[in-house]
């Protein structure tokens, strides 16, 4: 076992080493995004969506279509979420929650959805992790999507899907990205915490 542990430090300090610069890039500004999406600054979605514009290629690159489509659909949902913070006619950034049973649909929608794309990509692709890839992406869309909707509950989702990503790209050698999806993962819990207690307040126009 020591052995073993040595060799997966080995391998993951090596994984850093040989980062490029553009998946440093994109790490630096997703980063940003994070950050700035707990303060709920609007300008989180500009960092957020030239981070995932560059992991479109990254992901592809790696044999993860799924991540790949996901990172496209961040880009998107980065233009509406920017365009919905900046409204000034509405508290576009007062965190609401979402109703019970609204979770446990979108949870059967995420499961029945990921397995039909699963049983896709093991069909017609060479997908490293087709399952655990399509409930990274189905989840990460709802997630988002909550996300720029300012609901609270998005923290929760982001935390189960970014533990997953982790994994996945780790396993397949992107160690720089795994070592941001687990800053995510840190900073998920962090927004869970600093969003409830700003349930309903609405923050200044920035």
């Amino acid at each position: 076992m020591p052995a073993e542990g040595e060799r997966l430090v080995e391998a993951f300090v090596g994984g850093l080493l040989s980062t490029s610069p553009l998946e440093a890039v994109s790490v630096v500004l997703g980063f940003l995004y994070a950050a700035y999406a707990v303060r709920r600054v609007r300008w989180c979605w500009l960092a957020g969506g030239i981070s995932s514009a560059i992991l479109v290629y990254l992901a592809a690159r790696a044999r993860l279509p799924m991540q790949a489509a996901l990172q496209a659909y961040y880009v998107a949902m980065a233009v509406y979420g920017f365009w919905h913070w900046s409204r000034k006619e509405a508290p576009a950034r007062s965190v609401t929650t979402l109703p019970l049973p609204a979770h446990a649909v979108a949870w059967v929608i995420i499961v029945v959805v990921s397995m039909v794309n699963a049983w896709w990509l093991t069909e017609q692709t060479q997908a490293a992790w087709p399952l655990l890839d399509s409930l990274v992406t189905w989840t990460s869309l709802f997630a988002t999507w909550l996300t720029a909707r300012v609901k609270l509950e998005s923290w929760l989702y982001w935390i189960v899907a970014d533990s997953v990503a982790v994994f996945l790209f780790v396993a397949q050698g992107l160690m720089f990205v795994a070592v941001l999806f687990l800053a995510y993962l840190v900073i998920s819990v962090i927004g869970f915490i600093t969003w409830r207690r700003a349930i309903r307040v609405p923050v200044p126009a920035t």
